[in-house]
């Protein structure tokens, strides 16, 4: 699986491995994808058409897109165009650019020209009103040191590697004021911290991560895979706190704070995940958000993006949960 999503970036790393001997064990992922990058370049076929630009023949690209995967998890009735198939067509008029003119389901004309045919399904009751937190206070943010006295204590920080969803498990020195491990902007170590927000628990995981470059304020969102709980970093547990609050108002959504003020927000009140506006609003309530936060500090690309992969406990090497830190390479939480 060659995977090429907004954050985590493998293409070009792994498609010399596709060869007239491999190709046809070969097919072409996603995973995360930004709103705006599906509205400006597009899914699975901005991956198609990437892997052509690399010198992809362009039928074996759309074959890694189609019946390579279809045959791969044995969905027998789609991937090609045949008697029997599902009738899930494109049309294109250049095969190289993949320009799409009409999109099929089913044998229906769903689209045409990017234009959708189709009207949107009304949001169910039960999809809304998901974010539910136990109400606490900004003490609960605190990241307690092992022993009350004032010095240094080496702790664990979940480090940031560029363009990947992996991360690297580091230990650093860090000072300890009042029983409790601050962060370090001028290191770029900041406080992570993970929220509970389905039922209502209480639990709260806090930690510390580099690589986001926040010289001031907090992001924070719903956005959180896989459990989708309540995700926010940031230099301060002040505006930590009032990120978190104003997702909780939002009944989910993505939001940048700075100075105990909201600067920009992305509601997304469907099961805290999804936007109930049109594509091209969202994209431009996403591209606020993202040009807002870039303001705060160097940030790196997609920052909500890698954000959310950070409470991940499956990926190496370590995570944040709403139960504490996991070294996943032992799978335990530490300390």
């Amino acid at each position: 699986m060659i995977r090429e999503g907004s954050s985590e970036k493998n293409l070009d790393t792994l498609l010399p491995l596709v060869t007239d001997n491999t190709y046809k064990r070969c097919l072409f992922v996603v995973d995360d994808c930004t709103c705006s990058d599906l509205l400006l370049n597009g899914d699975i076929d901005a991956v198609v058409r990437k892997g052509i630009s690399r010198g992809l023949d362009p039928v074996r690209a759309i074959q890694m897109a189609t019946i390579n995967t279809a045959e791969h998890f044995r969905l027998h009735d789609r991937g090609a165009i045949a008697p029997g198939y599902r009738a899930d067509l494109i049309t294109v008029d250049d095969l190289a650019r993949l320009d799409i003119d009409m999109v099929f389901y089913r044998g229906k004309l769903v689209a045409r020209h990017g234009t959708p045919l189709f009207s949107v399904s009304r949001v169910t009751p039960e999809l809304t009103g998901t974010v539910r937190i136990k109400p606490f206070t900004m003490e609960s943010l605190s990241l307690r040191a092992r022993g009350d006295d004032p010095g240094e204590e080496n702790y664990p920080v979940i480090q940031i590697v560029p363009g990947q969803i992996i991360t690297r498990k580091e230990r650093e020195k860090m000072r300890v004021v009042g029983g409790v491990v601050m962060p370090d902007i001028e290191r770029d170590i900041l406080k992570l911290v993970v929220v509970e927000r389905h039922n209502a628990t209480g639990n709260i995981g806090s930690g510390l991560v580099r690589g986001f470059g926040l010289k001031r304020g907090a992001l924070a969102s719903s956005v959180a895979h896989d459990s989708h709980n309540i995700i926010a970093v940031g230099v301060s547990d002040r505006d930590i706190l009032k990120a978190i609050e104003e997702v909780e108002r939002l009944q989910g959504g993505l939001v940048v704070c700075a100075d105990g003020e909201i600067l920009a927000s992305l509601p997304l009140p469907v099961a805290g995940l999804l936007s109930p506006e049109p594509l091209d609003v969202v994209v431009s309530q996403h591209d606020q958000v993202e040009q807002t936060a870039a303001r705060l500090g160097n940030l790196p690309p997609a920052s909500f993006s890698i954000l959310s992969f950070l409470a991940l406990p499956v990926i190496p090497e370590l995570r944040l949960t709403d139960l504490g830190l996991v070294d996943v390479i032992e799978f335990k939480l530490v300390r």
